[in-house]
């Protein structure tokens, strides 16, 4: 019996009743750990079980938990082989790793934006108009677009965008609006929220994003949660280091290579958010090719061999491996320039930091530099070699 021990629960009916019985059974079975009171509150002592030991609760239960479950295999209670929650034995996991009162710098996935267009505006078709006109004119533009009711949004203005679009028809500004108005308070006018206006500006930021490494000839690769590009013969050539870090620090990282018998492209996805402040999140990518002759073949079709060859080959990179590819595929992008510059309209840029943003924690954890297997993300494309080249200082 495990007895839940507070003020509250103690006085609730029949709990008197039950502890006699509980009792009467354990003095049966001759078992005087029988009943287990839990301490979940100061109360007041309860006759009959005063002298029992007690699980604490009260200086956490994470703790008191893990002691409960502790006690109860050692009386060889029977229980199933299936955890009681996955949440709860990953939180149980995270809270016995050692902490060290010690500042430690943390290297995030984040990349800053550091200018964004002024104004956002939204026009609309003069005159009449087929169905498709709007979707040939967003195809036309070439830049960041995003169709809402009879027209769309752009960070162009009226005569960019009129030149851009040429035979596709002649558009007017109906609104303009200060992009960071626009994205804490919508535009009421056209019946947009400010979640659907962050949502619109999400789609934009992202389709710059797309345009920009489609413009540096990466490999586009479709996964379930979105596009990833990925390194490929135009950016760096099987087996060749590409150099990163700045001001003296300066190491090397491949961001292709062979591995049992398949070609593996590093690659991201990007995902912009707006809080605490507007960044890009990046999400590592790898994708893998056929090897031949030499050279890489076509990507394999099969998400089940993809999955499977993520799990076996990049299982073993560690912590600095994945950091040392990501920061030599930025520094692939930049090409030695301190930001990204993303077009978002013939006159404007989404302007973005090319190192990611640095954190610090005010304490520290003794870890192995490694990835255990519960320590990978869940998604399966960003999963996965043994036979892995060591980062160069």
């Amino acid at each position: 019996m495990v007895l839940c021990c507070s003020d509250d629960t103690l006085a609730k009916a029949g709990v008197i009743e039950e502890i006699e019985i509980a009792s009467d059974v354990a003095k049966e079975v001759q078992d005087k750990r029988f009943i287990i009171p839990l301490n979940l509150k100061k109360h007041k002592k309860l006759f009959g079980i005063g002298g029992l030991q007690y699980v604490d609760f009260q200086k956490g239960w994470a703790q008191g938990l893990a002691t409960l479950l502790d006690m109860l295999a050692k009386d060889g209670v029977p229980r199933t082989a299936r955890s009681i929650n996955p949440n709860w034995e990953a939180y149980r996991t995270r809270q016995s790793v050692k902490i060290e009162a010690r500042p430690e710098p943390l290297i995030s996935n984040w990349l800053r934006v550091a200018e964004i267009p002024d104004t956002i505006r939204y026009f609309e078709p003069v005159g009449a108009i087929g169905p498709s006109s709007i979707s040939t004119a967003i195809e036309t533009y070439g830049f960041p677009a995003y169709r809402h009711l009879r027209g769309l949004f752009a960070f162009a203005d009226e005569a960019e965008f009129n030149e851009a679009v040429g035979s596709t028809g002649r558009y007017t500004t109906r609104f303009e609006v200060p992009v960071l108005d626009f994205l804490e308070n919508g535009l009421p006018e056209l019946g947009i929220r400010q979640r659907e206006a962050s949502n619109m500006l999400n789609a934009m930021f992202r389709q710059a994003w797309e345009r920009y490494c489609e413009d540096k000839l990466l490999h586009r690769y479709n996964y379930s949660s979105g596009a990833g590009f990925h390194a490929g013969e135009n950016q760096a050539a099987i087996g060749k280091k590409i150099p990163w870090g700045r001001q003296g620090d300066r190491r090397s990282a491949m961001v292709r290579n062979v591995a049992r018998g398949k070609v593996w492209n590093y690659g991201v996805s990007a995902i912009p958010y707006f809080w605490p402040y507007p960044h890009f999140r990046l999400k590592a990518r790898v994708l893998f090719s056929d090897y031949e002759e030499g050279k890489a073949g076509s990507v394999i079709g099969d998400d089940r061999q993809q999955f499977r060859l993520r799990r076996t080959i990049c299982k073993g990179w560690r912590n600095k491996q994945w950091h040392g590819r990501l920061m030599a595929f930025l520094e692939m992008l930049s090409e030695d320039s301190a930001f990204l510059h993303l077009p978002a309209s013939p006159s404007a840029s989404i302007k973005i930091e090319a190192n990611p943003t640095l954190f610090t924690s005010p304490v520290s954890t003794v870890l192995p530099d490694e990835l255990a297997d519960d320590q990978e993300e869940t998604d399966g494309s960003t999963l996965g070699n043994c036979d892995i080249e060591e980062d160069d200082a």
